[in-house]
């Protein structure tokens, strides 16, 4: 090789190493890239949808519009996992691996969030969940990379035990036959100190008929002394737990109770003047600066109100964007780790905090009571009280 040329090769390997810190720093400081997995293929597509909605939302608050937090750009990558758990797995695991996502968050059903847990861990990434509900998300399944904005079945549960837990009071359970039904069934029962729970019914989680469910739970009840009420732990379409209804349950006595749902499932609940229960969100309950931007806006962009699902995404996408402010933009999962434990951030329900012993976010809920108002399309739950975080003895089940 000539002098020239050895010279001009040299001077292009020191120009290339000087350009290579800076090109280094330029991609740490460029980019947060954040995996969002959803059902929005399947029977939670509803739920999907507005939690997708809300995530989008919570980033346009929470970095004040700019879509950046301490100067990097946030980039949004969506998969669908269709609702089958060894989809949301892959999808997961193609996030941290080929996408180089920093952090993850989904997803809309429980049986797919427990799948995808140990990726996580495998890939020593932060997955926080919503909006799946299984207490074994942050119970015996859970691992330190797991945070979950969403409400436990615990929550729901201790939330409704408060309305439910009277003397004189007997309790049957209907609920689909997967981990949001049994958890949810389990966590009402570990809750309930004075009302008895007599009797559970599991159908499948694609049921149609729940008649022969229906008359089991009749006959257990009918000759029971005192208040009688079924407990109706369902996702996806209430129109099928809801034919209980027309098979009169009244005749015998038997109220029928249930927690909230998106506004067209409650449309039903028109037809249950009077019920209570306990819910998690419901768009004219909580009076806080959060909820009243996400309302107004919401209504600005959709022309309706947000649903019980869309508050969710955003205080997942609240939750990151804090956490991501007070570590400067370092997307160093140890120190995300570190930052979020014990975190407390704004969301549209009020403050939330992520628990330290399980990453499960503290959260009020809401004690309701279904009122008919022909102005709305669908049962309004009128507000009797918010049942606070510290009223929710919450158990730790995780081997931490």
């Amino acid at each position: 090789m000539s002098m020239s040329r050895r010279a001009l090769a040299l001077s292009s390997l020191a120009l290339a190493a000087a350009a290579l810190p800076g090109t280094v720093s330029a991609q740490a400081k460029g980019e947060v890239k954040i995996a969002l997995i959803s059902g929005k293929t399947g029977p939670l597509e509803a739920y999907a949808k507005q939690t997708v909605t809300g995530f989008m939302m919570g980033l346009d608050y929470a970095t004040g519009g700019t879509m950046t937090v301490a100067g990097k750009k946030i980039v949004v990558i969506e998969k669908d996992d269709q609702g089958k758990p060894d989809l949301g797995k892959n999808l997961l695991a193609a996030a941290y691996g080929d996408d180089k996502v920093d952090l993850a968050v989904g997803t809309t059903g429980s049986g797919v969030a427990l799948a995808m847990l140990p990726v996580a861990e495998e890939y020593k990434k932060i997955l926080i969940v919503e909006p799946a509900v299984a207490d074994a998300i942050t119970g015996e399944k859970w691992n330190k990379y797991i945070f979950r904005t969403g409400r436990s079945s615990s929550q729901d549960a201790l939330a409704n035990a408060i309305v439910l837990d009277k003397d004189n009071v007997s309790v049957a359970t209907l609920a689909q036959d997967y981990a949001f039904g049994r958890d949810g069934v389990k966590a009402l029962k570990d809750s309930l100190k004075k009302t008895k729970v007599v009797h559970e019914e599991y159908v499948p989680q694609n049921a149609t008929d729940i008649t022969a469910a229906a008359q089991r739970i009749f006959d257990k009840m009918k000759g029971l002394p005192g208040r009688k009420i079924i407990s109706i732990i369902w996702a996806g379409n209430l129109a099928v737990p809801f034919k209980i209804i027309d098979m009169e349950p009244k005749r015998y006595g038997i109220e029928l109770a249930t927690g909230g749902n998106i506004l067209p499932a409650m449309t039903l609940y028109k037809r249950l003047p009077g019920m209570e229960g306990a819910l998690y969100y419901y768009f004219g309950i909580p009076k806080n600066p959060v909820n009243e931007w996400l309302v107004a806006n919401h209504y600005k962009q959709f022309k309706s109100p947000p649903d019980f699902f869309t508050a969710g995404g955003m205080s997942a996408a609240i939750a990151a964007v804090e956490a991501l402010k007070k570590t400067g933009g370092d997307t160093n999962t140890n120190k995300l780790i570190a930052t979020m434990e014990g975190m407390s951030f704004e969301t549209p329900k009020g403050k939330m905090t992520f628990r330290k012993e399980d990453h499960q976010a503290m959260q009020s809920m809401y004690h309701f009571k279904i009122k008919v108002d022909p102005a709305f399309d669908w049962g309004v739950p009128e507000l009797v009280r918010e049942i606070k975080p510290e009223e929710m003895q919450v158990p730790i089940r995780n081997k931490r």
